[in-house]
């Protein structure tokens, strides 16, 4: 357990240095990158919270510890000259950027309020996923395109 735990956490030293790198040299790819974890991450939640998984605190923290990147990270991901390219971002996070970085904050600040509750057991998981989905799907209506 505690070998499994060990590389688990220097797996997420790792990419989290991939993503600081990608980060100083291409916004655009760190930022898919984040998001795409995230999206993992989610999917992994999901699954425990339908029953389809067996809850699993440490991947719990794991994905916790994501989107507690994402949270801090996100916002320097949008400079003015990131706007073109392969993206799905909208105007807005430019033109609205007060709100856009409102909307981050509340996402981080949702996710360090849930962390504890979601770790401890299956009910807090449902709990936590459900107002962290909200943030997601709040920021995503308003600051990303539909596929």
């Amino acid at each position: 357990m505690k070998r499994s735990l060990a590389l688990m956490l220097a797996g997420v030293v790792v990419a989290a240095s991939a993503v600081t790198v990608m980060a100083q040299s291409d916004p655009l790819e760190a930022r898919k990158a984040l998001m795409k974890g995230n999206g993992r991450e989610a999917g992994a939640m999901v699954k425990m919270v339908k029953g389809e998984a067996p809850f699993d605190a440490a991947k719990v923290n794991a994905a916790f510890d994501q989107w507690t990147e994402t949270a801090a990270k996100f916002p320097s991901l949008f400079p003015a000259n990131a706007k073109e390219g392969d993206t799905r971002a909208l105007p807005a996070i430019w033109t609205e950027r007060a709100k856009f970085e409102a909307e981050v904050a509340k996402f981080a600040k949702d996710v360090a309020d849930n962390r504890a509750k979601a770790v401890a057991n299956l009910d807090g998981l449902k709990v936590a996923i459900a107002a962290i989905g909200t943030d997601c799907g709040s920021c995503h209506e308003t600051f990303r395109k539909p596929q």
